[in-house]
């Protein structure tokens, strides 16, 4: 071990952000190919901090790297916290999985409680749009839909709590019927049909 590594520091960026590399590694580990890199995941879907840090893949970062990376996600789509039994360090994606994870700690909202946004919003690009128009949003591999509580830029769209998580119907999908309306926020913001 370097170090630098020992010390806490993080070695310089090469190419790409390391930062943005390191949560792009997170994301695809916690979300996606645990079992396959050899990893067992707790029901919750947890890792334990230094396990994931001694696989090679994640060998030339640290603990400080991995919680800068946590703090810092604007998404927040990690969750770091210490195991209730016997304190180790764990991390887990709080969304977005394809990997199927039996407890993510989710709390229903039912239309009419006080916990239901007014809307829900799911963004992408424009190129997929004649697609969702017709056939809806799918959750194509992964376990869930992700909705917004408003529009980028409103406060509270996105956080640990507040993102919006549905499997839809039995095919994965979220069909067209339930939109109320479409619109393209750029170049300039315009409404879309929905039919």
């Amino acid at each position: 071990m370097s170090s630098d590594r020992r010390k806490g520091r993080r070695s310089k960026p090469r190419g790409e952000d390391r930062d943005v590399q390191l949560s792009k590694s997170l994301s695809y580990v916690l979300r996606h190919g645990a079992y396959q890199m050899g990893f067992q995941m707790s029901k919750d879907g947890f890792l334990y901090v230094e396990d994931l840090l001694a696989h090679p893949q994640f060998r030339s970062w640290c603990l400080d790297d991995v919680k800068r990376v946590v703090e810092s996600n604007d998404k927040q789509r990690f969750k770091l916290q210490p195991h209730a039994d016997n304190g180790r360090l764990q991390i887990r994606a709080n969304q977005g999985h394809s990997l199927q994870v039996k407890d993510l700690e989710l709390k229903p909202v039912l239309a009419g409680s006080p916990d239901c946004p007014p809307e829900a919003v799911h963004g992408s690009f424009l190129r997929n749009w004649t697609a969702i128009q017709q056939h809806g949003l799918s959750r194509m591999k992964r376990t869930h839909i992700h909705l917004a509580p408003g529009l980028p830029g409103e406060e509270g769209v996105i956080s640990d709590n507040g993102v919006l998580l549905t499997p839809g119907d039995t095919e994965g999908k979220l069909l067209p019927k339930y939109f109320s309306c479409a619109l393209r926020l750029k170049p300039t913001r315009a409404m879309l049909p929905l039919h």
